[in-house]
């Protein structure tokens, strides 16, 4: 198939090569990420819960043939936005409710003439359920889990994604310098927070979360409350801010409210030290679980103990942010060229997090609006 629409972005010479080295005659896209990555966009809204639902009567997929036009399933609902969005031009609409989406699948399946065929599936996104009704319709079919190979595909990044990845980084980044210098003490976690959610929505965000959270907070992954802030305090945060093309910027900035003390400084720096010669670290051929590594023991000669997550990155990709390769203990795999990157060695509330892609004569910052040479100071 020519990869001449804009809107594909996906790197489909890699899907290629990994549908011929496991056999496959086809791959069914159910999850968002894959979804997302081969069809060129997400759904928007209460319609994008149907890609992650696995249980889900109005779900979507996406069948993509090693040969032939691909085709998205969808009903009534979604057939607009994948009309309007969409550069792929077979839709099939069933009617929710009434047919299975997975009826649709099957029809489709057998008039390309896949109903004797190995098959990819995401053993992980689609009910056992759904896998019965499948073999029960097709007998003939061989199913396969595809899910471990998809990750494979997605996390090496074509020229076209990490340009979508830029635009996400520079409007979080945009939202960041927009929200920061109006922190002042006395206000809510809350209401930082929506000030945040608000500048990136402004800024033509279709989707974004995260969280802010007070060093006086009880703990930085329970929400934002009514506490309030005051001088002195550490604003972690942590956003991730989707484009419509389901692409995100994802990083975290150190905020400070006030003058910020002596041994505040000190540990900033110490903190974005270790984090650059991590940054520095990522080239092809090291394997995630030796930067893992590299960072335990940056901490433990400070003193630290590195505790509050147990990753310090992870891929970025379409639709969710956080992908494969995880960067964390027991994990040997090597680090490729054209992987995007998101690095966050953390220590309590100090959270310094880029995206950067992995290339041969070194890594590159692309999340680089915001200078994080000091930490920012607010109110």
């Amino acid at each position: 198939m020519a990869q001449t629409d804009p809107r594909l972005v996906a790197n489909v010479p890699r899907l290629n090569e990994h549908m011929d080295q496991h056999r496959l005659a086809a791959v069914v896209a159910r999850s968002g990420q894959n979804f997302n990555y081969l069809a060129g966009f997400g759904y928007p809204g209460t319609l994008a819960r149907l890609m992650d639902l696995t249980d889900s009567p109005r779900g979507v997929m996406l069948l993509w043939p090693r040969r032939g036009e691909p085709v998205v399933i969808g009903n009534t609902a979604t057939a607009m936005v994948t009309a309007r969005d969409c550069w792929i031009k077979r839709h099939e609409t069933y009617e929710s409710y009434v047919e299975s989406p997975y009826a649709r699948l099957c029809k489709v399946m057998k008039e390309y003439g896949l109903d004797h065929e190995r098959i990819g599936i995401e053993k992980d996104y689609v009910s056992a359920l759904h896998w019965e009704e499948i073999q029960r319709t097709l007998p003939g079919v061989q199913l396969v889990d595809c899910s471990a190979m998809m990750d494979r595909v997605r996390w090496v990044k074509t020229e076209a994604e990490i340009a979508l990845l830029k635009r996400g980084a520079d409007l979080l980044d945009d939202a960041y310098l927009e929200v920061f210098p109006t922190i002042r003490p006395g206000q809510r976690e809350r209401e930082v927070h929506s000030r945040i959610v608000h500048a990136c929505l402004q800024r033509g965000s279709a989707f974004t979360h995260g969280m802010l959270n007070s060093s006086r907070n009880d703990g930085p992954f329970i929400g934002e409350r009514e506490n309030v802030l005051y001088a002195g305090d550490i604003v972690r945060n942590d956003y991730v801010a989707y484009l419509w093309e389901g692409y995100p910027g994802h990083q975290s900035r150190v905020v400070v409210i006030g003058k910020p003390s002596a041994e505040q400084r000190k540990t900033y720096t110490t903190l974005r030290d270790i984090y650059r010669r991590t940054i520095d670290r990522c080239r092809p051929g090291v394997l995630a679980n030796a930067l893992f590594r590299f960072v335990v023991d940056e901490f433990a000669k400070q003193g630290w103990e590195y505790k509050i997550v147990p990753l310090m990155g992870h891929s970025v990709g379409a639709w969710w942010h956080q992908q494969e390769p995880i960067l964390t203990k027991g994990r040997d795999v090597a680090l490729e060229e054209g992987m995007v990157l998101a690095i966050e060695p953390v220590r309590g509330y100090w959270h310094l997090q880029d995206m950067i892609v992995v290339r041969k004569d070194g890594p590159q910052l692309i999340s680089d609006k915001f200078s994080t040479d000091e930490m920012f100071v607010a109110g």
